[in-house]
């Protein structure tokens, strides 16, 4: 169990080593961890008593799809695929917003290029302010990846 550290001389028990491993720390460690999750674990529990009511939600209906006005750099607008121009642009987005959402409380979303003049940008902001569309969002790329 143990390597012979001084004795009669001998080189046979010097070159000896003790090849078995000694559990005896780990044991200990195992044995203070267990007893320290015991004391622990009464303490973690929930004590008092409690009749929870169910909690029973009606499942929420889908956000509507959201619409999208984008602006290329060379000035042309869209309502999500299809190509408008400025003058159409409140007629085609009620026209795209169905009979069923309110026009006025509809969130807007804008895409717009980066080399889009602040002049055409500006332009869609007042024809949109203009057919009563007020809640408008701006559309940005995300880079954090």
């Amino acid at each position: 169990m143990g390597a012979k550290l001084a004795g009669s001389g001998n080189d046979k028990y010097h070159e000896e080593a003790n090849s078995e491993i000694n559990v005896t720390p780990f044991v200990d460690v195992m044995l203070v961890l267990l007893i320290i999750f015991m004391v622990a674990a009464p303490l973690a529990a929930v004590t008092v008593k409690v009749n929870l009511p169910p909690a029973v939600a009606k499942p929420g209906k889908n956000p509507p799809k959201p619409v999208y006005i984008s602006i290329q750099s060379n000035g042309r607008l869209f309502i999500m695929d299809k190509p408008t121009d400025l003058a159409d642009l409140g007629d085609d987005l009620r026209a795209s917003l169905g009979d069923k959402r309110n026009p006025t409380k509809e969130r807007i979303f804008i895409r717009a290029d980066k080399d889009v003049l602040y002049g055409d940008f500006m332009g869609v902001m007042n024809m949109l302010q203009d057919n009563q569309f007020y809640s408008v969002a701006l559309v940005g790329e995300d880079k954090r990846k």
